[in-house]
């Protein structure tokens, strides 16, 4: 069950692919193995009513949150974050000329009860 959201201030829609970092952030997910792809899910929040750094209104922000359940080690946790950040990075290369951008990436484990229905598993199982 994996959940990746990124959210970024909306100044960056001039210059950021946002179904590109999405795609891009998903592609890393897959890649981790650290789930069957049925259970990610990943996607995007623009936040309109933003403030960064000394309020320039040209500063931006992408913050991503990794919510996985608990039993992943650290180290997986951290090569997770460290390629979320970078798939990030190349995807806001062209953003920078026009806006100094501040990226977070943070893992939260989940181990809190939940109920969950995934039909997209059934179907991937019924296509194999």
């Amino acid at each position: 069950m994996p959940h990746v959201i990124a959210e970024y201030s909306a100044n960056l829609e001039d210059s950021l692919d946002v179904r590109g970092l999405v795609d891009d952030l998903h592609q890393v997910m897959i890649e981790s193995g650290l789930a069957d792809i049925p259970a990610y899910r990943t996607r995007a929040k623009r936040r309109d009513v933003v403030r960064i750094g000394d309020g320039n209104p040209a500063n931006a922000f992408v913050h991503i949150t990794a919510r996985l359940r608990i039993g992943r080690s650290k180290e997986q946790q951290t090569k997770l974050a460290d390629a979320l950040l970078a798939a990030a990075d190349r995807r806001l290369e062209g953003a920078y000329k026009t806006h100094p951008t501040a990226i977070t990436v943070e893992i939260e484990n989940i181990d809190n009860i939940t109920a969950r229905k995934n039909t997209v598993r059934d179907n991937a199982e019924k296509a194999a």
